[in-house]
């Protein structure tokens, strides 16, 4: 069996996917964006990736199955240059259109090639209460069962400690920056913990390490969020505007659900309404909650 998975980013989305890795049968190749080639090599012993960059060094065999997870029509131009018996996910339906097959309408009706139109796949994925992995895996007669994500072996960064807070988030969802990081870091402190606010770096490696380094990380719905499920570590989650239900929390997540979220779902501006609708008291007994459950961690 050769199969060929196309999933370039966003990181968080390559890591969820990697569950795939353990129930593909035979060889898996795997593009992917430059950065997150470090997450994939030596993920499994029969796995191969590449950067998008250096994609044509793939298209050296047939493949038995394509898994193309991307909506872009630059990628479905790469999937028309290859052979393949069997595509799942979006393809060419003519010079400049795009498609899904059939068996990927679960996540893809959900997205920006909906059939349904964009307003419509807003709608059904508000109303979804399937994680990400469920439709994918289902889609491909695999039936989820929670697998877990493949992460190779965090860096070591001396950066330890009880809480990690990461507030960042991208240009696209200005509205996951939630308004009271500040406020329940002092709170955090006045109970004697260590609270961290998870720094950028160089390398995917070391920001796995930060968060592996701490018992329990506070963030929106965001790379960190999958970097802390993939290394068993407790995390407080908070969803201001994109789906809670696509998140498997593998007995490790507290979501914080905004009262406010359907009035803003999938909303990509910013309004001081979404960032500040859910407490600093809300978060904080949640945080508190979760490091009961842990232990502190070691050398990690």
């Amino acid at each position: 069996m050769e199969t060929l998975i196309l999933k370039l980013g966003a990181t968080g989305d390559v890591v969820r996917t990697s569950t795939l890795l353990r129930r593909l049968p035979g060889n898996v190749s795997w593009v992917t964006a430059a950065k997150n080639v470090a997450l994939l090599t030596g993920a499994r012993e029969n796995i191969r990736s590449v950067a998008w960059e250096q994609r044509a060094r793939f298209a050296d065999q047939p493949y038995d199955l394509v898994i193309n997870l991307e909506d872009t029509l630059e990628v479905a131009q790469f999937l028309q240059t290859l052979q393949c018996a069997r595509i799942f996910g979006a393809s060419l339906a003519g010079n400049s259109a795009l498609q899904y097959s059939d068996d990927s309408h679960g996540w893809f009706d959900l997205s920006l090639i909906s059939r349904f139109g964009k307003a419509e796949a807003d709608h059904l994925k508000l109303l979804n209460r399937r994680t990400y992995q469920e439709l994918i895996f289902e889609g491909l007669n695999l039936g989820f069962a929670g697998e877990k994500y493949i992460l190779p072996e965090p860096a070591k960064t001396g950066l330890t400690g009880d809480v990690a807070i990461s507030r960042a988030a991208g240009p696209v969802w200005p509205m996951k920056n939630w308004a009271y990081y500040d406020a329940l870091k002092l709170e955090l402190e006045k109970l004697g913990l260590t609270v961290n606010e998870l720094p950028q770096r160089a390398t995917l490696l070391e920001h796995l390490g930060d968060v592996a380094g701490h018992r329990c990380l506070v963030s929106g719905d965001s790379l960190p969020m999958h970097l802390a499920l993939g290394t068993g570590t407790r995390c407080v989650t908070l969803f201001t505007c994109t789906s809670p239900w696509e998140i498997y929390d593998y007995g490790l997540q507290q979501k914080i659900i905004s009262p406010l979220l359907s009035q803003f779902f999938y909303q990509r501006g910013r309004d001081e309404r979404a960032m500040t609708a859910i407490s600093v008291e809300e978060v904080f007994h949640a945080v508190r909650w979760q490091l009961a459950a842990t232990v502190p961690k070691q050398d990690v």
